[in-house]
């Protein structure tokens, strides 16, 4: 440039003067620093937009660097030609590393299809794996691989691939589905704002409260509030709520139909990390089934599930509660037991299935006639009971009370209940107990309700019977006497004497053998107290064999005496004992074990024996006869008397009762009746003794009759041993 300029200016000094030749070398210095500036301006130009790249690439770097997604760019045969993150090292340091190598966990058949849908699709492809994290564990990462914009050659086939992880979403999504599924249980659930508008229920929400989700967002719970409870229990939940975040309990609430029902409803307050309050979360339990079986239980231990009546042990719930009211208030209360009379036989003739008809419409009969505050309840079989309260204050008043009350059961009673087609008319005995909490316990009261109710037995049963102190002090002298029997064998308290009995001419034929008691400190006991206790408390059986033994070693003893060897002895034998099974048996064992004659042995039995299974009864006499025993029919024509059957009976005697005896010459229907046995004993070719004789006159009256034997005072009175 500055070659040509030197030419021109030659040229034209000479072809002009020297001040053009100046004008024309400024134009050239001129043109010459307008290039150097421009390039110097393009230099800077260049260097400013090299700086801008750098920093923009440096930009770039870091942006890519801080991307917490791996980036890789990758040639069609999945090489990777780019990498970030930790894989930028591995990178740098040059190789042919395959995608493969850096991400183990990326199948090389998973990348070629990938690839190949790329190829195909022209569109992006996804894929997941897994591998393992660094902290341990299994890292879940998902993958787009996408075609590399090819805006120049160089990147031309060229693939970018984005790897994330995704454990932590895939956590998250897995919260999402179980609290999702837990939202669907069989739990109702609400969630309210903090204002406490509902934003969402669950299925089980609406299919308890009737309510669909749409008809109750944005509604306050208050649409479901059933009136059962005050503004107090509300502001003792929103207390607990506030103070404690969390508030259970049972309450009543009303669904869409307006049916109430009772729930568990759980409420809990959400916060954030901060303390804000967010929302409530509501759980409902429905417990209508739950209550519905607890009173099904309810009813079942403490109902009759025959009557529908109170059971013993509610009836006893509800007498503690009485007997605290009566302390408080000083009335009396009274308790009455009432027993069916004879109903046995109902369930005999017509079957368990008519009693039951029979025990439901009484029952409900007797409830007619109580007040509401009273119960009634069935405590077994024909057994009720009745438990008034807050009767009276004064106990005649309070008496007189409870005995119109009991004429009106009675009363009731006398109306026929219609079972079956069949009209029945019952009778019962009742038992009443009086007290205040003061004067008894609950157990001395249905011990004292229970005595009166044996004392209306005893009495002739159709009856109303008041407790009475005296006859619980009988009662408990008995229980004594029990106690004092049982050991009274071993104690040698026990004894057998012998009361004489006499043929017409009044020699001596035998005796009969008494059992006979002398307690240590009550002196002898009377047989009338002690025997009926031996009978209930099956006693009767061990002495009953004892007195059995001992009468055979007297016969043994007489037997060898010329003057009493003939003799024979009478045993009383208890229809208790007689039943036994091995009652028999027990008789021939002391026949052998003592050696007595069973010829001399007369065992007496009473009629009521022959009420019970007479056929076993005449099967075992017959047994007896076989052995040679001698068998007596003791107190006939008290009981019961069945000519019939009696001429069936093994009989060798017939034993006329004393009470029959006393009366015999002041009675004419007590004579005509000893006449008649005395009669049908000769009928029947049977002995006939009478027992009570206590005078000649008695004697001769019975003489003239045809007696053949006698026993009573007037022959002697029971002794250790007779005399000769």
């Amino acid at each position: 440039m500055v070659v040509a300029a030197v030419l021109l200016y030659e040229r034209s000094a000479v072809q002009a003067g020297w001040w053009q030749t100046l004008l024309l070398l400024g134009g050239a210095w001129l043109l010459l620093a307008g290039f150097g500036l421009w390039g110097v301006c393009h230099y800077l130009d260049l260097r400013e937009s090299e700086q801008r790249r750098r920093a923009n690439e440096r930009r770039l770097a870091a942006l890519v660097s801080a991307i917490p997604d791996r980036i890789f760019v990758l040639d069609r045969q999945g090489r990777v030609l780019f990498a970030n993150g930790r894989e930028q090292a591995s990178q740098e340091r040059g190789g042919d590393l395959l995608l493969v190598d850096l991400l183990p966990g990326v199948s090389a058949e998973s990348l070629r299809a990938a690839m190949q849908r790329i190829g195909s699709e022209g569109a992006t492809a996804e894929l997941e794996y897994s591998e393992s994290a660094d902290e341990g564990g299994i890292a879940h990462c998902h993958a787009v691989l996408s075609p590399l914009d090819a805006s120049a050659d160089a990147d031309a086939g060229r693939l970018v691939m984005v790897v994330r992880d995704v454990t932590e979403s895939k956590r998250v999504e897995e919260r999402l589905r179980i609290a999702a599924t837990a939202f669907e249980t069989h739990l109702g659930v609400m969630i309210t704002d903090a204002s406490g508008d509902i934003v969402d229920v669950n299925t089980t929400f609406t299919q308890i409260t009737g309510y669909e989700r749409e008809e109750v967002l944005g509604r306050n719970p208050r649409l479901l509030n059933s009136g059962q409870q005050g503004l107090e229990f509300y502001q003792r939940m929103w207390e607990a709520l506030t103070l404690n975040g969390r508030w259970q309990g049972e309450i009543w609430n009303r669904r869409k139909g307006g049916d109430l029902y009772p729930q568990w409803l759980t409420i809990s307050a959400v916060r954030t990390p901060a303390g804000e309050l967010t929302h409530y979360v509501a759980t409902l339990h429905d417990l209508t089934e739950r209550k519905a079986v607890e009173q099904e239980l309810h009813h079942m231990v403490f109902f009759d599930p025959l009557t529908g009546l109170p059971n013993r042990r509610l009836l006893l719930d509800r007498l503690d509660g009485v007997l605290k009211d009566s302390y408080r208030s000083g009335k009396l209360a009274a308790l009455v037991l009432l027993d069916l009379d004879h109903f046995q036989a109902v369930n005999d003739t017509l079957g368990h299935r008519c009693g039951d008809q029979l025990l439901v419409a009484l029952a409900g009969r007797f409830a007619t006639i109580l007040r509401d505050t009273d119960t009634l309840s069935r405590l077994s079989g024909d057994e009720f009971a009745i438990l008034l309260h807050d009767i009276h204050g004064d106990s005649d008043a309070a008496a007189i009370a409870v005995e119109r009350v009991a004429a009106k059961l009675l009363e009731s009673l006398k109306v026929p209940v219609t079972i079956a087609g069949q009209p029945l008319v019952v009778t019962a005995s009742l038992g009443v107990s009086l007290f205040r909490q003061q004067e008894v316990s609950l157990e001395d009261a249905l011990k004292q309700a229970d005595l009166a109710l044996m004392q209306a037995k005893r009495g002739g049963r159709n009856q109303v019977c008041f407790f009475d102190p005296q006859v619980q002090g009988r009662l408990k002298a008995r229980a004594q006497l029990e106690i004092d029997l049982r050991q009274a064998l071993g104690r040698g308290e026990l004894a057998v004497a012998y009361q004489r009995q006499v043929d017409a001419r009044g020699g001596t034929v035998g005796a009969e053998a008494l059992l006979r008691w002398r307690h240590p400190q009550r002196g002898k006991v009377p047989p009338a107290e002690f025997i009926p206790i031996a009978e209930q408390t099956r006693l009767i059986v061990e002495l009953g064999e004892w007195v059995l033994e001992m009468a055979c070693r007297q016969l043994v003893a007489w037997a060898e005496v010329p003057t009493t060897a003939g003799w024979t002895v009478s045993v009383n034998v208890s229809p208790v004992q007689f039943r036994e099974s091995r009652f028999v048996d027990q008789v021939q064992a002391v026949l052998t074990r003592t050696g007595a004659a069973p010829s001399r042995l007369k065992l007496e039995v009473t009629e009521s024996l022959l009420i019970h299974d007479p056929d076993e009864v005449r099967a075992r006499m017959i047994a007896l006869k076989a052995l040679g025993v001698r068998l007596s029919l003791d107190d006939f024509g008290t009981g019961y008397s069945s000519l019939a059957y009696l001429r069936r009976l093994p009989l060798d005697q017939i034993k006329i009762d004393q009470c029959f005896v006393r009366e015999l010459l002041e009675d004419q229907a007590s004579a005509a009746i000893v006449e008649t046995i005395i009669s049908l004993s000769a009928s029947l070719k049977l002995e006939v003794i009478a027992e009570g004789v206590e005078t000649a006159a008695q004697q001769h009256c019975l003489a003239s009759r045809g007696c053949q034997f006698y026993q009573g005072f007037l022959y002697g009175r029971p002794e250790a041993s007779i005399a000769l």
